[in-house]
């Protein structure tokens, strides 16, 4: 929360990067640790099945303490209040509670829900809430999944927004702003800065969340931080680089038998792509 707010009154932000293996979080981690910034890490429910929950909390604590730099763990994109306890049971930093596909009263009374358990067993993690449609892929897609919000007459609106966050009192909110999940080949929506300082402004001030930040250009990446939001979410551009690093390295080195030899190329590739993010956000 410290740091939320510190991003917030510097008009900054904080990345926030997603992971599925050890080598992934590695690269994260290393990033984070040479620029010297806070980072988010987070898994979503599939990379939370591939990779354990409670090992995550294990590792991403190891890391915390012997890097010695602010790492946290979030449980992304949870859509049912039953992974939502199994990711505060283990001690994850935040949730982020999905249920941007239910109608408005459904996601209002399961993140209400949500924020009750955190606070009944003494927890009391940040809990993001999620309200507009921006796809669910975060893959390489060769059009716009439909449904996603590519104009303001679409966009999640300022009023549902107050009322969203009056309703369930979130300490943060993830809109629909013209982001989208994965990297459309032909080129992502352009995100309207215009939504956001309005979203802001209505909701009070809340501090808000970019999903889908992967395709969108660097420029207007920092400058959504200017506009209110301070934790940016990456995903697909790290799973490419990790996906592109290790082709490359069993492709140059196929009679190489050591995980941790041929591995390495993939580590690499995500902490420059992290690093090149997170140095967007330097104050």
């Amino acid at each position: 929360r410290d740091y939320i707010n510190e991003s917030s009154k510097n008009k900054t932000a904080i990345g926030h990067f997603n992971f599925a293996t050890a080598e992934m979080l590695r690269g994260i981690v290393e990033a984070a640790k040479e620029v010297n910034m806070p980072v988010i890490v987070g898994l979503s429910e599939g990379e939370r099945n591939f990779f354990g929950v409670r090992e995550a909390r294990a590792i991403v604590s190891a890391y915390r303490d012997d890097f010695g730099i602010p790492i946290f763990l979030n449980a992304d994109h949870t859509k049912s209040f039953e992974r939502a306890k199994e990711a505060i049971d283990a001690g994850f930093d935040a949730i982020v509670a999905d249920g941007s596909a239910l109608p408005f009263a459904e996601n209002v009374e399961m993140i209400k829900k949500i924020i009750s358990y955190s606070r009944e067993t003494g927890k009391n993690i940040v809990v993001e809430g999620e309200l507009g449609f921006i796809g669910t892929s975060s893959e390489v897609l060769e059009n716009l999944p439909p449904g996603v919000a590519v104009d303001e007459l679409n966009m999640t609106p300022p009023y549902e927004a107050e009322k969203f966050v009056r309703e369930t009192g979130v300490d943060m909110l993830a809109p629909s702003v013209g982001n989208v999940h994965g990297i459309i080949k032909s080129g992502n929506p352009v995100i309207s800065i215009k939504r956001i300082e309005d979203i802001k402004l209505s909701t009070g001030g809340v501090p808000l969340v970019l999903h889908g930040a992967s395709g969108i250009p660097d420029g207007d990446v920092a400058m959504v931080a200017k506009a209110g939001v301070v934790i940016v979410h990456f995903s697909t551009e790290i799973r490419v680089a990790f996906h592109q690093a290790l082709i490359s390295s069993l492709s140059e080195n196929h009679d190489e038998i050591s995980p941790y030899k041929y591995l390495r190329g993939g580590v690499n590739a995500v902490r420059e792509i992290v690093k090149k993010k997170i140095s967007l956000f330097k104050v």
